[in-house]
């Protein structure tokens, strides 16, 4: 590397700092008061919109297409960066974690003019929508269907634990446009409009209070033609490369280095209480910081593979399930230190004027860590057959039409 472009790089470093030191000293709001995530996103498109002001959003996307057209080492820079403060874009995860990165890659010139640069400022909000209530862990079984009706897609069914839909401008969905294929084939990407006629979403009531799921119900929604992505009845590809991004960004989160949040709030947890000495919530607690140490540097390689111009493979996998792994330790360590104090909660608290609500509800919350992106034995099957080269499973189905088959609620 050139002095010249060393002097670049620590310019744009120390206009990084100077940004995040300005825009990111407190955390978004978040939690009981917010029950369905309307002030969170508001906070991060807010963060969003002052990202792209100050020339720092999307960094290693086209130029014409609304990003900076920068390099792997401004990105890497910018998630170190990042990294030191908190969180300030949460909820943008998917917008920017899957359906950029698959626009982006998969969309047409057309597609990435009319959404790009607004999907990056966030002035769009994007959502996700695979898993329905009989397609969860095997999405191949979907049933929404799409039929043509001249310059236009006529969709109908249902979707599930669709992230913040009800805030949400588009989505990317897929639906079966030939059933007389095999269940991995004969489906299609769209992008939707979720403000469409015939779109309807509802609130899942989750165990913390919160809102932030929903079922989105589907009845004669038209998505125009130009609207779909890739080619026709190879979706399933297309999703699995969507679900690859979704793994790296729920496995690596969305900030670089070496990174170890959780062992350092409950070390700071286990000191305030006096539970520091303890022998075995000293073994927990270093249990915790090794394994976020070792899934940040898989998260680091992953995002270099990534920045490398690489679609995400299925290594993907090992950041997802490591994560998951996380959680449940973070959940029965937290458990243990917080004592009573964690078991149950009212108001903002504990009920007692003590923060044990808190960890209440994020012991319940860890459970979705092994249920989101992909169950933990979705993960290890993945790893075992791609990764490790390991024997599939038999598949009775693979090839026999989807019309034929008794799947789900057909």
């Amino acid at each position: 590397m050139t002095a010249a472009a060393t002097d670049d790089l620590d310019a744009f470093r120390a206009r990084c700092v100077a940004f995040l030191q300005e825009h990111a000293a407190e955390a978004p709001a978040e939690g009981e008061a917010d029950p369905r995530g309307e002030l969170a996103l508001a906070d991060a498109r807010e963060f969003q919109a002052k990202l792209a002001d100050a020339g720092l959003a999307g960094l290693r996307y086209p130029t014409e297409y609304g990003g900076q057209g920068l390099s792997d080492e401004h990105e890497a820079i910018w998630r170190e960066e990042a990294g030191r403060f908190p969180l300030m874009t949460r909820q943008l995860s998917i917008t920017h974690g899957m359906c950029l990165p698959m626009l982006d890659e998969y969309g047409t010139d057309e597609q990435r003019a009319a959404y790009q640069a607004k999907v990056i400022r966030a002035e769009e909000v994007w959502c996700q929508m695979f898993s329905e209530p009989g397609a969860g862990s095997d999405v191949a079984s979907l049933q929404t269907r799409a039929v043509r009706d001249g310059d236009e897609w006529i969709l109908n069914g249902q979707k599930v634990w669709t992230t913040l839909a009800h805030l949400c401008d588009r989505g990317i969905i897929i639906a079966r446009t030939d059933p007389s294929q095999p269940k991995h084939r004969g489906i299609s990407m769209f992008i939707i409009d979720m403000r469409a006629p015939g779109v309807e979403i509802r609130p899942i009531h989750q165990i913390d209070g919160g809102m932030r799921f929903n079922e989105i119900f589907l009845t004669d929604v038209r998505v125009p033609a130009d609207h779909q992505i890739g080619p026709l009845n190879e979706g399933w590809r297309l999703a699995t490369a969507m679900l690859m991004y979704e793994r790296v960004a729920i496995g690596t989160g969305q900030q670089g280095g070496i990174t170890h949040e959780r062992s350092d709030r409950l070390i700071g947890e286990a000191r305030d209480r006096g539970r520091h000495t303890d022998p075995l919530i000293r073994q927990g607690l270093m249990r915790l910081y090794t394994a976020e140490v070792c899934q940040s540097l898989g998260a680091m390689r992953t995002r270099a593979e990534v920045e490398a111009g690489k679609t995400p493979g299925p290594g993907g996998s090992l950041g997802k399930l490591a994560g998951a792994r996380i959680a449940a330790i973070q959940r029965d360590l937290s458990m243990a230190i917080v004592g009573v104090d964690g078991i149950g909660w009212a108001g903002d608290g504990g009920g007692d004027g003590s923060d044990g609500g808190i960890w209440a509800k994020e012991c319940v919350g860890t459970f979705a860590s092994g249920i989101a992106g992909g169950t933990n034995e979705i993960q290890r099957n993945i790893i075992g057959e791609r990764v490790l080269g390991l024997p599939r499973e038999p598949s009775v189905d693979k090839d026999l039409p989807f019309a034929e088959l008794r799947v789900a609620t057909q």
